[in-house]
């Protein structure tokens, strides 16, 4: 009785075996899961931010009353993007989110003078919180695209970014609507991560 299937063509059972080693290389080194924390005052353009990331349609935006959550891929990883709302009723429900976290991603309003201090009072009480200690934080000056935009290098100052001396972080000139910048802050925000998952 012949027994079908079990031919003598060695390539062939090579080449299942390479199949094999590179399918078992993928699951050994599945996409790193990377918890990401977008903040923000309200009307920064987190959520905008979110759906340009997810390659989403950005046409019509609604302010977010509780969350939205995002898995996006880039790089190897699989980043899940919490996007909590940034109205004054809602902040004091942040800390709820702070568990877990590789990555804060804090949006400011670059055009919105008026709520520096605001907002660089809601960032310093974010970098002292315990659960975020050492987070590494990647700060989007959003609204570039705007003539009215303070540049990244007149917001860290403000914000006096050079004293932080407990994690790394970055200010990253963006505009969320034309996505300009956005790629270039996730790029830093991937090698963050891969230096501290090391």
């Amino acid at each position: 009785m012949s027994r079908i299937g079990i031919t003598d063509n060695r390539s062939g059972f090579d080449m299942l075996q390479g199949l094999l080693s590179i399918l078992r290389k993928l699951k050994s080194t599945p996409d790193q899961e990377v918890r990401i924390l977008l903040l923000g005052l309200d009307n920064g353009g987190k959520t905008t931010l979110l759906k340009q990331l997810a390659s989403e349609d950005i046409s019509h935006i609604t302010p977010t009353q509780g969350f939205n959550i995002k898995s996006v891929q880039s790089q190897g990883f699989k980043l899940n993007v919490w996007d909590i709302g940034g109205q004054r009723k809602i902040r004091p429900y942040w800390r709820n989110y702070f568990e877990n976290t590789d990555v804060l991603i804090y949006v400011i309003d670059s055009a919105d003078r008026k709520r520096f201090e605001e907002t660089g009072q809601e960032l310093a009480e974010l970098l002292d919180e315990e659960k975020l200690s050492g987070v590494p934080v990647l700060i989007f000056a959003n609204k570039q695209d705007l003539l009215t935009a303070a540049p990244a290098s007149e917001i860290a100052e403000g914000l006096n970014l050079h004293t932080i001396r407990d994690r790394v972080w970055q200010i990253q000139s963006c505009s969320a609507l034309t996505g300009e910048g956005v790629q270039d802050g996730m790029n830093w925000l991937c090698k963050s991560v891969n230096a501290k998952k090391k």
